[in-house]
């Protein structure tokens, strides 16, 4: 969706969708937008609450059956489980997806992982698919003037032109872009604390290529989990900016995102975005 300034700031029922690295400030920018009047739809909750729950729900299961103890509870149905997630609590989520690696070492074979990998694409393609019907349940069901579409920082992966043309045909797209320091903050974080994430399949191939053959690994079960993520983040950077600006190009706008750390209301997300489609 293209507009000027103006026609953003005058536009009776927003609808914005943010995309951009996690760690950029799409939630940051969301928490900025009142709740009575801004419907917050989250891509990764609605991964995690509806098309990964079971999936989810069965990991956890298979995690408990490992303890005596309670694999005779689990299969006597003497349990229940459930998962907390929120927006602001997805770990559920990233811990079916898992790290590939030692399984000894707390990771999962090369099968499982890319079987898990593809279950979150499907996912994420659906939640996305979603946004329309959501936009119109937040002004018809719960009576909310304006649509934020969060989305996670796995979305530019899709490369599906339809969802992507849909997109853009009901919100105005604004994509966060880091700079240098901030992609070597994330960098840095991802060090310090590495975590599951999801990788488009022909990069992760390529990538694993390329790091047993550096690490002088015969397979991924050789693997330690957390170096490989530490190892593949700076790629996977390199790897997503081009899709990212490819998109903005096409069918949206860029904002830098360190000016996100002086928003501190929601006009001023609203002032944010209003300069983007100005320049």
């Amino acid at each position: 969706m293209r507009m000027s300034r103006a026609e953003f700031m005058k536009w009776p029922n927003k609808v914005i969708t943010l995309m951009g690295m996690s760690g950029v400030g799409k939630t940051t920018l969301a928490s900025m937008l009142p709740n009575d009047t801004w419907f917050h739809y989250s891509a990764d909750y609605r991964i995690g609450t509806r098309y990964l729950r079971e999936p989810i729900l069965d990991n956890i299961k298979r995690q408990a059956m490992e303890q005596p103890f309670l694999r005779d509870l689990v299969l006597s149905d003497s349990l229940s489980f459930r998962t907390n997630i929120t927006f602001h609590h997805l770990k559920p989520i990233a811990t079916f997806l898992g790290k590939i690696g030692d399984p000894a070492r707390g990771g999962i074979s090369q099968e499982e992982f890319i079987r898990r990998q593809r279950l979150h694409r499907q996912a994420e393609i659906n939640a996305v698919r979603d946004v329309a019907a959501f936009i119109d349940k937040a002004r018809n069901l719960y009576g909310r003037t304006h649509f934020l579409n969060d989305t996670g920082g796995s979305v530019c992966e899709l490369g599906d032109a339809e969802i992507w043309d849909e997109l853009a045909a009901h919100s105005l797209i604004v994509y966060l872009r880091a700079d240098k320091d901030m992609e070597e903050m994330l960098i840095q974080r991802a060090k310090a604390d590495p975590k599951p994430l999801y990788y488009d399949e022909e990069f992760l191939a390529a990538s694993l290529a390329t790091y047993l053959a550096e690490q002088g690994l015969a397979s991924t079960d050789e693997m330690e989990p957390d170096d490989f993520v530490q190892w593949v983040f700076p790629r996977l950077i390199a790897h997503r900016r081009p899709l990212y600006e490819r998109i903005a190009e096409k069918y949206g706008y860029t904002v830098d995102a360190r000016l996100v750390q002086d928003v501190r209301s929601e006009q001023d997300v609203l002032e944010l975005i209003g300069a983007a489609l100005e320049e």
